[in-house]
């Protein structure tokens, strides 16, 4: 009886992570249905986002459909800071901390708001940095 009590707690872990593995399983499903209307587009635990054309959506992933979704032109953004932790970062820079806590994409509006955007991984969020940047520049100079 006694080993029977021991195992309990493997069980409970157990029943834990292949309820957590189901939970994500549902929200890639969800995201993969919600990115086709998008030319770009990532997954993140904290945040999904999307560009189609002049136009970019997050969001927060959920098992159904994203929750909080904004959407901005990129004729409403006047610039678009890159952060990790409490530094800025440009596509200059060309090395990153490995061991970055908070990862963001600020989006600086002209209206004076500045939504962020979180990652979890630098390289991708640098990636979206440089494309979201290069995109504001070349609707700027048209």
């Amino acid at each position: 009886m006694e080993r029977g009590l021991l195992w309990l707690p493997l069980l409970a872990v157990f029943f834990g992570l292949a309820w957590s593995g189901w939970n994500e399983y549902q929200k890639v499903e969800s995201y993969k249905r919600w990115a086709e209307q998008f030319e770009r587009h990532k997954y993140d635990i904290y945040a999904v986002l999307g560009q189609k054309g002049d136009r970019l959506t997050w969001g927060k992933p959920t098992r159904k459909d994203p929750i909080d979704v904004h959407s901005v032109t990129f004729q409403d953004i006047e610039r678009i800071r890159f952060r990790i932790d409490s530094k800025f970062y440009d596509d200059k820079d060309s090395e990153f901390p490995l061991n970055a806590k908070k990862i963001s994409l600020e989006i600086v509006l002209k209206t004076g708001e500045m939504p962020s955007i979180r990652f979890t991984d630098v390289d991708i969020a640098a990636g979206w940095y440089r494309f979201l940047s290069d995109r504001l520049t070349a609707t700027s100079n048209s």
